[in-house]
């Protein structure tokens, strides 16, 4: 099938810089900046850049060509560097970002960058507070599967694809676009897709309404001929869209396709059933009956997060009957609902969610697909400034596990200030103000003894959080493969 969309307007990420130019990348090993460093230089760019330590990502970008010092110092700018690329980490203060002041070179923070190579693609833009790495990870797995060789840069590794990111001969380009410090407005896509809009990142936002009106410019910013795939069972998310719209209207032709559940959606899920704790559905495109679908994903959030994948993949000429073929060959990411061991009928998991409406999606998707006895969820909290702002929510979303181990919460960008305000104590106190059971364990090797000593057969731990709390879970499987 030919594609729905229009090609390019004959932009080549070559001409990105003057031949004998190279770009240069300060914190080259992140899941991003890689990304684009190795686009760039698949696409016969020169790359130079640094990062803090070595790691298997720089090594497969030295392999490529890369020229990467570690560790950060002025005289590792080349004298023959066309601009620099700084990922969200790099400070003014940096001295690479300063020599490049100094040699007065153009300075890319990654998102902006990001939009500058989606500009030489058909890009798909996946945007929503939650489910961004799990959707934009399963259409880049569909469509390279059904032969359409997509570029993809997404948050985390796509387990049967091996990487986070991947450079295809073809002409689409999907990436994971987050709406923090506004970022994804760097982007102008042929596909927009919105999963959904909550409370996130509320020590940059100033409420609710002004993440809607982020999205709105997102939506706004999708190239003319272009697609909007959105949720129309999210409030939110139609409420951006209908101020979109009036901005859209004036200056482009567009199409707004949505997907949820009964007939009012554009791509809508039907006679859903589930079999231990996967769901089948039937799949329409308006009126057209597309599929019978099954996903070997838990979790009825997947439902939907699906019906966006099917949505973007139409759109992008992918047959139909193909994609019902592939939906289910996807098992997933790399920590999203992950089984990582089952021994001595001790079942262990590890999850990203790090918001309170991923918790509840996560642990009823586990209960569902397991069974377990009892739910021994492990929560490291994810920066101070969201614990607080969600406090409540938070203790909330826990009703689902039987037991709850709360370590400290992982310090990001957070201020002092804010780090007195709240801390992993405060909310072990709500969570059992709410009935359930919850205790506050410093430090992972005191949490691993719990469980050592804790665990009993038929129960389930999962470990969950954006931090390093996956370590619990590594150490503990460790122990069980001694102690079987």
């Amino acid at each position: 099938m030919a594609s729905n969309l229009p090609l390019t307007n004959g932009f080549n990420i070559a001409s990105l810089s003057p031949e004998g130019k190279s770009w240069h990348f300060v914190g080259i090993g992140g899941i991003g900046m890689s990304g684009l460093a190795k686009m760039l230089l698949k696409n016969g760019i020169k790359v130079s850049g640094s990062d803090a330590s070595d790691s298997p990502v720089i090594k497969a970008l030295t392999r490529l060509g890369a020229d990467v010092k570690i560790g950060h110092s002025s005289i590792n700018i080349p004298d023959n560097t066309h601009s620099v690329v700084v990922s969200a980490a790099i400070k003014s203060e940096n001295p690479e970002y300063q020599r490049a002041v100094q040699m007065g070179l153009k300075i890319y923070k990654y998102a902006q960058m990001l939009g500058k190579v989606m500009a030489a693609y058909d890009g798909v833009a996946v945007s929503g507070t939650h489910g961004k790495s799990t959707t934009s990870g399963w259409l880049s797995f569909l469509l390279t599967k059904a032969g359409m060789a997509p570029n993809w840069i997404v948050g985390a590794d796509i387990v049967q694809l091996g990487d986070s990111n991947g450079v295809g001969s073809g002409r689409c380009f999907v990436a994971e676009s987050c709406e923090y410090d506004r970022s994804f407005l760097n982007l102008s896509p042929k596909i927009g897709v919105i999963l959904n809009i909550e409370q996130d990142h509320l020590d940059y936002y100033k409420d609710e309404a002004d993440i809607i009106d982020a999205f709105v410019d997102f939506a706004a910013n999708i190239r003319d001929e272009g697609v909007i795939i959105a949720n129309g069972t999210d409030i939110n998310v139609q409420r951006a869209l209908e101020k979109a719209s009036k901005k859209l209207a004036a200056t482009k032709h567009y199409k707004i396709e949505t997907f949820g559940y009964g007939t009012n959606a554009a791509f809508s899920a039907r006679n859903i059933s589930d079999n231990q704790g996967l769901s089948e559905f039937d799949i329409y495109h308006y009126d057209k009956f597309l599929g019978r679908a099954t996903i070997s994903l838990p979790g009825h959030h997947n439902v939907l997060n699906a019906l966006a994948v099917v949505g973007a993949a139409v759109n992008l000429g992918v047959e139909p009957a193909k994609i019902i073929e592939i939906l289910p060959q996807f098992t997933g990411m790399d920590r999203r609902l992950m089984l990582k061991a089952q021994q001595n009928d001790i079942t262990i998991v590890d999850d990203y969610a790090h918001h309170p409406t991923e918790i509840r999606a996560a642990l009823r998707a586990i209960r569902e697909r397991y069974n377990p006895r009892r739910l021994i969820c492990v929560f490291e909290p994810h920066q101070y400034s969201r614990t607080r702002f969600l406090l409540d929510d938070f203790a909330q979303s826990f009703k689902l596990a039987d037991i709850t181990i709360v370590p400290e919460i992982y310090f990001v960008r957070d201020t002092e200030q804010m780090k007195q305000q709240v801390n992993a104590q405060i909310l072990v106190e709500r969570i059992t103000g709410r009935g359930s059971t919850a205790l506050f364990l410093p430090g992972f090797d005191n949490i691993v003894e719990y469980l050592k000593h804790n665990v009993k057969q038929g129960d389930l731990v999962v470990t969950m959080g954006a931090g390093n709390i996956w370590k619990v879970a590594d150490e503990y499987i460790q122990w069980l493969g001694r102690n079987s």
